[in-house]
């Protein structure tokens, strides 16, 4: 057991440090990476929604979509709706900046959080059936972070972070896979069902996320090149999650 903790622990700190994956994007002049911004927004609506759609709610299914599977993700839907109308009501009107981050910057934080957090409980259950499997599963997590920590980066330089704030609040997003690893090692044989609310209410705050806060900001560009460009960045982060399927 010991050994597992090790291991566990190991995997989520290699998958909390692809947060600062987003840290490449600085080599690139603020100028020209304010043009590509939208497109970075665009991946990360293909993330999670692929993300959401592909990975958590099939992932749901298999430990069987029932009642309570439905009212998670609404759960997931309305919480977000809840806190973001609380953020909007203290904030709204105050023009985004580095003083002021936008909501749905925030709300991205919170959903990736749970998502981390999620991934950790995961990790954690896997070396609990095996050392191979948890490998495995965490290669997997890894891959599948990648690219959606790229596009957290972006929200959060474009909901008005700073470059190191950035960087440093979506490091901290990312430990919470510790905490769910924690949890899996000596609650689930307590809380076997934590699993089955914790990935559908995810599912529901990236939906939220995606649909409500991010879709919008896209429609205010309305060049009909930089529209199509969007739309072709929307399709690879899904297709991305798509790919992963075969990698889990």
């Amino acid at each position: 057991m010991p050994d597992i903790w090790i291991y566990g622990l190991i995997s989520v700190l290699i998958v909390g440090l692809i947060s600062f994956i987003g840290i490449f994007t600085l080599s690139i002049k603020k100028d020209r990476l304010k043009k590509i911004l939208l497109y970075l927004v665009s991946f990360s609506v293909g993330g999670l929604l692929g993300d959401a759609f592909i990975h958590l709610l099939p992932e749901a299914a298999e430990m069987g979509f029932k009642l309570n599977t439905s009212i998670s993700i609404l759960l997931g839907i309305v919480v977000s709706f809840i806190v973001e109308k609380f953020v909007q009501w203290r904030h709204c009107h105050i023009i985004t900046s580095k003083e002021h981050p936008h909501p749905f910057a925030i709300m991205n934080l919170i959903g990736d959080s749970v998502h981390n957090f999620i991934d950790g409980l995961v990790i954690g259950a896997s070396y609990i059936s095996g050392v191979q499997l948890g490998i495995t599963t965490t290669l997997a997590v890894a891959f599948h972070e990648i690219p959606q920590e790229i596009g957290d980066f972006a929200v959060l330089l474009y909901g008005g972070f700073s470059n190191k704030k950035a960087l440093l609040i979506n490091f901290a997003s990312a430990l919470t896979s510790i905490f769910g690893l924690i949890i899996v090692f000596m609650l689930t044989p307590v809380f076997k069902n934590l699993s089955s609310f914790l990935i559908p209410f995810a599912a529901g705050e990236f939906i939220y996320i995606a649909s409500s806060d991010l879709i919008p900001e896209l429609h205010k560009e309305t060049k009909p090149k930089k529209s199509a460009i969007q739309l072709i960045a929307v399709i690879l982060g899904i297709g991305l999650m798509l790919l992963l399927v075969f990698l889990e």
